[in-house]
């Protein structure tokens, strides 16, 4: 078995991690919608969904309506500087064919919407879907999709972009295997070293602010997305890097990163994960020519790269940026003092959105600490529970006061 580290990590360092991880775990929890959106968002979902599929039109007759994209897998973070998320939903059609228009397609769905008062109000047309815009608080993007009998995975068609023709996706076939590699469970080298001679049946309180309960992929992702946010801010032209890229390369990356290492912790599975994404970038020779792919593994003929091939500074971008995430999130563990940590973080990640996480953790772990109620364990990080395998952590902080 690797290793991604060749030195033992003891125990003050390991809690160094637990700590910057247990941070990064709270910003994730702040870029995700409210309770209370989250209600009102699944809300008009149900009602949506039932609208459409009542629709008297023969070729919606027996039409599904199921979320996808970061909605779906779990990776939604709000836009910089607003409240408002967006949903994805497909509505998936039987009664159509490929031989048929996809603009036909898109156009008897916005019709079924606007027969609804209140979903013509806040209807907004897109290049090959139609938005539901519930202004300052979310809105649902609801994309037509037929069956694609040539996908053996279940694939679908999806109106392009010009509404000329349909190209093949998948997005229930990308939701089950990104959930497959969510689950992976990565092999810790300090979980071994403490805990051997212990009782199986050991039990763990995690630290409050430390759930960790969406999984390293999904934090993974929803970091990036927000790097990617702040960075490509002040760039007016249209080249930051898509969130399905993003999502697809982080997967395959962590996938391989847990199949093939032994970590110290999760801040490191973190960092080898963005490590080596762009490793999973393919690079075929297509009619001569070298080309960027990045497959929808999951049916044939999606290459969610496509537009890199005629746009090269959208690759560019990617590198430049992706160099950028990689030296920002490896760097963090290094950082002496709370001030340069929360520096850091503020520039990589947004000070409106740093700021109040910084203070309300350091505040939790300072008054565990004071009262001796926390500990470092593995696969845990912080936590209030003195369990065997837990060391104490000694009366001080990891960044100094």
């Amino acid at each position: 078995m690797n290793t991604m580290s060749n030195q033992f990590t003891l125990p003050f360092e390991a809690a160094k991690k637990a700590e910057v991880f247990g941070i990064l775990e709270a910003i994730c929890q702040e870029l995700e919608p409210t309770k209370t959106q989250l209600e009102a968002v699944t809300t008009s979902y149900n009602a949506v969904g039932k609208w459409l599929a009542e629709s008297s039109n023969p070729m919606l007759a027996g039409s599904s309506i199921y979320a996808h994209g970061s909605t779906a897998v779990g990776t939604t973070v709000r836009p910089i500087g607003q409240n408002e998320f967006d949903a994805d939903l497909i509505q998936h059609v039987l009664n159509f064919t490929a031989d048929q228009s996809p603009a036909e397609l898109k156009r008897i769905v916005g019709d079924r919407l606007r027969e609804h008062t209140a979903y013509a109000a806040i209807l907004v047309e897109k290049k090959r879907c139609w938005r539901l815009d519930y202004a300052g608080d979310y809105h649902l993007d609801i994309s037509p999709t037929i069956a694609n009998p040539a996908c053996e995975n279940g694939g679908e068609l999806v109106p392009d972009k010009k509404l000329r023709q349909f190209k093949p996706t998948n997005p229930k076939g990308f939701k089950s295997l990104f959930e497959r590699r969510a689950e992976l469970m990565p092999r810790f080298r300090l979980a071994k070293t403490i805990t051997d001679g212990v009782s199986p049946q050991a039990s763990v309180e995690p630290f409050p602010t430390h759930s960790g309960n969406k999984g390293v992929l999904r934090r993974t992702v929803q970091l990036l997305k927000r790097h990617r946010d702040l960075h490509f801010l002040p760039v007016t032209d249209d080249i930051a890097p898509i969130s399905i890229i993003i999502t697809t390369l982080a997967a395959r990356s962590y996938e391989f990163c847990v199949d093939h290492f032994t970590f110290e912790s999760e801040l490191d599975v973190l960092v080898a994960t963005i490590r080596l994404m762009p490793h999973f970038i393919d690079r075929p020779i297509v009619s001569g020519q070298r080309i960027y792919v990045v497959e929808n593994e999951t049916t044939s003929g999606e290459n969610f790269a496509d537009r890199w091939n005629s746009e090269p500074q959208r690759a560019a971008a990617f590198y430049e940026w992706h160099a950028k995430a990689l030296s920002d999130f490896e760097g963090l563990a290094g950082l002496e003092g709370m001030d340069k940590l929360t520096k850091s973080l503020n520039d990589s990640l947004g000070p409106s959105l740093v700021r109040g996480v910084i203070d309300k953790r350091t505040e939790e772990i300072s008054a565990a600490r004071t009262d001796k109620k926390l500990f470092v364990a593995p696969m845990v990080g912080l936590t209030t529970s003195a369990m065997a395998s837990a060391t104490p952590v000694k009366p001080n902080t990891f960044f100094g006061d």
